[in-house]
């Protein structure tokens, strides 16, 4: 089983986290600076990934510099966070730095939601009942610092994948999701759906995947996205319409991809990603079906 959780959970860390993300990043944390937040819009508007590729160092190093002059700062913590768990899922292939990166994503996630809701201190170690009791009371206020943890121990997780204890915190990351919906299921265009869909079908139903419903929250994200995050549609063929075997809903899915302008407002390097791997899976489609 550990063999077929990795298999599966290579799927989230290139098409749920890149989606997401990224996204994030031009979205922000509570209050930001005009610097960082024109920086985030110009990188989520960029269509060029070799050129964000190598221009994201210069900005992690950046933001560390900033939180190094303010280290209690829920929402410098929280950008932070967003940038290392984006970049480190989007352009790191080397399992022992992805894992260095994805620590201090974690690190910075943990440290904003305490910053910012004292009661969420120490939630890494607390007990699975303890952590849904504090995260059911966090309220909208919460929302950037919660969100940016579920996004961060993600990626946390993907990265120490081949840590079954790792994986067990999966049901953390589908707690925060449900509470985020809670508050407001539009927040970040609906991307807790995009979460929800993604936990219910990165396993088969033999090993307790719930395809049937994982296709309702992939059609909820992509409606409250209004179809702006083609990533979505890519998601959603990958694991739900290659799963039961629905070529017709695959095709649908990634034509309508290809065939949608990928230069949308904050959506921009996203979707030329997204672009990217619909033609991929396009060609290779002889090879599910």
């Amino acid at each position: 089983m550990p063999s077929q959780l990795n298999i599966k959970t290579d799927k989230f860390i290139v098409f749920c986290m890149l989606s997401l993300g990224m996204i994030l990043l031009a979205q922000g944390c509570g209050v930001q600076s005009d610097m960082m937040a024109s920086l985030s819009r110009s990188i989520l508007n960029n269509n060029d990934l070799a050129m964000v590729e190598s221009g994201a160092p210069a900005y992690l190093i950046m933001v560390d510099s900033l939180i190094d002059q303010d280290p209690e700062s829920p929402d410098l913590l929280c950008s932070g966070a967003q940038l290392y768990t984006a970049y480190s899922d989007v352009f790191v292939t080397d399992g022992e730095r992805k894992r260095k990166l994805a620590d201090k994503a974690m690190d910075y996630a943990l440290n904003a939601i305490c910053f910012a809701q004292s009661d969420a201190c120490d939630l890494k170690a607390a007990s699975f009942g303890k952590f849904r009791t504090v995260v059911n009371e966090m309220e909208e206020d919460d929302l950037p610092y919660l969100f940016t943890l579920g996004n961060a121990w993600a990626a946390w997780i993907m990265a120490h994948k081949d840590d079954f204890n790792a994986l067990a915190d999966i049901s953390r990351i589908e707690a925060i999701m449900n509470r985020v919906i809670e508050l407001d299921e539009t927040y970040r265009d609906g991307a807790a759906y995009l979460y929800l869909g993604t936990l219910a079908t990165f396993l088969p139903p033999a090993l307790g995947g719930k395809p049937e419903q994982g296709r309702l929250y992939f059609e909820k994200a992509i409606s409250i996205s209004q179809g702006k995050n083609l990533m979505a549609k890519v998601i959603y063929a990958k694991l739900y319409a290659k799963m039961i075997f629905d070529r017709q809903l695959f095709q649908r899915l990634l034509n309508e991809v290809m065939q949608t302008d990928p230069n949308i407002d904050g959506y921009t390097l996203v979707n030329t990603y997204a672009r990217q791997q619909a033609a991929k899976l396009l060609a290779e489609a002889d090879d599910y079906f």
